[in-house]
């Protein structure tokens, strides 16, 4: 039998308990006003740090969302900072209200990673992408196929959490890591992707399709 997990972001346990400390403490001294304020704050602070269970889509090659929000971009670029080539970059939004534990979207090796230290302007605007913070991790799949996943600090998210390493191979659906608290997370994908996806669609990490990523040669039969 598998072992039962809770629902929650290992990186939320110290604010949790901290901010449940402090609820505590301030009803000993009976300060009503504060322990109530503390425990609004624990509350929201459990519900910000939850991570469900998600159920992979049964399709193949396909691009599963690595971020919970709302697609802001849709479009082809010329990507001069990862791949080197023009990509179809797909956006996705994240508030203080969605889920912010990030999926890795499609099955490989990890090539690189790299952490850029940066500013933080608010994550749903233009000058995020080039400015803000943001870790930045390539993968190449099994057919050969190279993409990047971009977790972009935000005007409130000042932590960047990404568990993935040089080398590591990594699954659709995993989770990697996280940001705090409310950001966005830009997909770079080859030209060949055919998007399901459009700009101001709600989606679901390890669940909403993106797209389907076609392969390189045909299967051998």
């Amino acid at each position: 039998m598998q072992k039962t997990e809770l629902p929650m972001a290992s990186e939320g346990y110290p604010f949790i308990l901290f901010s449940g400390f402090t609820t505590l403490i301030c009803s000993l001294l009976d300060f009503p006003i504060p322990a109530l304020i503390c425990l609004l704050l624990t509350g929201f602070i459990t519900y910000f740090f939850r991570d469900p269970c998600r159920v992979l889509p049964d399709e193949p090659n396909a691009i599963v969302c690595p971020a919970d929000g709302k697609v802001i971009v849709v479009r082809e670029v010329d990507d001069d900072r990862f791949l080197q080539q023009r990509v179809i970059k797909i956006s996705i939004f994240m508030d203080v209200f969605n889920v912010h534990v990030n999926r890795i979207p499609f099955a490989g090796t990890v090539e690189r990673v790299v952490l850029s230290p940066g500013k933080f302007y608010a994550a749903d605007k233009d000058t995020a992408v080039l400015n803000n913070e943001y870790c930045a991790v390539t993968i190449q799949t099994p057919d050969n196929h190279r993409y990047t996943i971009v977790q972009i600090a935000g005007l409130i998210a000042r932590r960047i959490v990404c568990r993935a390493e040089k080398g590591d191979q990594v699954v659709a659906g995993q989770r990697f890591g996280l940001i705090r608290f409310g950001s966005r997370v830009d997909l770079y994908l080859p030209l060949s992707t055919q998007v399901r996806v459009s700009e101001g669609q709600k989606v679901t990490a390890g669940e909403t399709v993106l797209g389907i990523l076609e392969p390189t040669s045909p299967p051998i039969t």
